[in-house]
């Protein structure tokens, strides 16, 4: 028992060595930012990722460890950087000095993610919500008794009510850039042309990405014009610093692809986690069985299970082309039930083929 404690005693310093050493590496890659970022030059560099990722394999196998592992490793400590260099940017941009903004629905989970992401860029930040945020965070319960002599307005609410708070605002008139960042823009169309015909500078914005996100590199940002191509650019420049990908859309075509991105995916993941609900033994007695395509499948849908249920029904009931999608879904079960219960394997493989080529554009 000696032994083994003092065993233990060596790998728990060893583990502080390893983040003591992953904290000196943040510190350099901070250094190394600023001075790319003196020099003109992006926050990421693929070319020298490559570098460092073919090294770390090389080293692992010097060592006697698995190339893989290195790669994992190494690959969070890249993420890690990328994110510590990202912030820093945001943060000495100083964009949002001596401005104010006002967070409509702060204390949600996207709404205290455009908190901190506008604190970092130096907004004085008033939060509106019947829930207190985070403490230190000036706060006022009703939106429309605050002061909306502000530079930015965010509108992080549900669908249905930002239609009638964005109405609200048109009616009230405003100097300040109006954001809503509702994931389907059509139940809001009244509302946006109400704010174009009030001349209040308006946009429409969709982040695709979720609210414990901390590094945008990779990230999709969806920006809805309607009608104010000032606001669009203003809206760009406060992730200009970010490494997030913006993408202009219309909104009947915003509202078609996020029907199949996320009213599909998700309709999927919950249906899994239904039937397995109703149907299947305790995952206690099928995790002997399980395989690595399960486990992905069940993480993905435990996480979409879990998330707001109000929201997953917005998605679905108020996207006006999310009815197709569950009825196109509904057909191809069908289909594949069908090409199941037949002996010959022919149809299901050449179902299974036609996906193939129709999503890569080769088949299998």
């Amino acid at each position: 028992m000696d032994e083994l404690e003092e065993l233990r005693r060596q790998l728990s310093a060893t583990d502080a060595e390893l983040l003591a050493l992953a904290a000196r590496r943040n510190e350099l890659s901070l250094q190394i930012g600023r001075v790319k970022q003196a020099m003109g030059r992006g926050t990421r560099d693929f070319r020298r990722e490559k570098i460092v990722l073919d090294r770390a394999r090389r080293e692992a196998e010097r060592h006697g460890l698995s190339p893989d592992l290195a790669e994992a490793l190494t690959l969070q400590l890249i993420k890690a950087s990328l994110s510590v260099q990202e912030q820093d940017r945001v943060s000495q941009a100083s964009s949002g000095s001596g401005r104010r903004a006002l967070v409509i629905g702060g204390s949600g989970a996207m709404g205290h993610w455009f908190v901190t992401f506008l604190d970092a860029q130096g907004y004085e930040i008033t939060v509106a919500d019947p829930v207190p945020p985070t403490a230190g965070v000036p706060h006022v319960t009703d939106w429309a008794a605050s002061d909306l002599a502000v530079d930015l307005v965010v509108v992080c609410t549900p669908i249905l009510p930002a239609a009638g708070i964005l109405q609200r605002i048109a009616d009230l008139g405003t100097g300040a850039l109006v954001v809503d960042i509702c994931s389907i823009k059509q139940p809001l169309a009244a509302a946006h042309e109400a704010l174009r015909a009030a001349g209040v500078r308006a946009t429409s914005i969709h982040p695709l990405f979720g609210p414990h996100t901390s590094l945008l590199s990779g990230c999709n940002l969806a920006i809805v014009p309607i009608g104010c191509p000032e606001a669009d650019a203003e809206v760009e420049a406060l992730f200009a610093q970010t490494m997030v990908r913006t993408h202009r859309a219309s909104p009947d075509d915003h509202d078609r692809a996020v029907a199949w991105v996320l009213g599909l995916s998700h309709i999927v993941n919950l249906a899994f986690h239904q039937a397995l609900s109703a149907k299947a033994p305790p995952l206690q007695e099928l995790e002997p069985f399980s395989s690595a395509t399960f486990l992905r499948q069940l993480r993905t849908a435990l996480d979409v299970a879990h998330e707001n249920p109000e929201l997953h029904h917005e998605l679905q009931h108020l996207n006006p082309f999310a009815a197709a999608v569950r009825e196109e879904l509904t057909t191809v079960l069908q289909r594949l039930d069908a090409f199941s219960r037949q002996t010959s394997a022919k149809g299901f493989v050449e179902a299974m083929a036609a996906a193939s080529y129709d999503l890569t554009g080769s088949r299998p």
